[in-house]
């Protein structure tokens, strides 16, 4: 009896470990030039080309900077919903959570990093309010964000902080 039980136990851990390892996914995130910082949920993870692997579930995203000293950085997403996963699927069909699981990540991500101009190399102010902490290149939320971050640790004063979130949420 206490050998039946710990091949059934075995058998389960088994085949538990075999429908999982399925529900990871991998991409290359590559950049031209490669050799840029890679930021994964605002954690650095290495450099390109990165190879990234996650179990995270079907059309989940994670966000991503690319930046490179000398070049215009990246702020993108990259989400779960690339290709069908035909295995995942057939395991969900007798497991219903793997179901969760069948897409994967576009095998490959590439970015062309482009040069600062002349004209974008001027030196920043070590003024956290004048763009040089709250960057212009990044979206409008995260911006906010970032300012409201900034008043919050009482770098800068309430008008401050209302006059850099009215011109924010002024832009085109």
């Amino acid at each position: 009896m206490r050998k039946r039980n710990l091949f059934l136990i075995t058998i389960t851990v088994l085949f538990s470990v075999l429908l999982m390892s399925g529900c990871s996914s991998s991409t290359m995130i590559r950049s031209n030039p490669s050799g840029a910082k890679v930021f994964i949920n605002g954690e650095q993870v290495g450099r390109t080309p990165y190879l990234h692997v996650d179990n995270r579930i079907s059309f989940m995203s994670f966000n991503v900077d690319i930046i490179k000293e000398g070049y215009e950085p990246i702020y993108t997403s990259i989400y779960r919903d690339g290709e069908f996963n035909v295995g995942n699927f057939v395991g969900g069909l007798f497991v219903w959570p793997i179901l969760l699981w069948t897409m994967d990540y576009t095998p490959t991500h590439t970015y062309d990093l482009r040069p600062i101009s002349n004209n974008d190399l001027s030196q920043p102010s070590n003024d956290p309010i004048n763009n040089n902490i709250v960057s212009p290149l990044r979206p409008k939320a995260e911006r906010l964000k970032e300012l409201k971050q900034l008043y919050d640790d009482k770098l800068i004063t309430e008008k401050d902080f209302e006059s850099q979130k009215q011109k924010i949420l002024e832009e085109n």
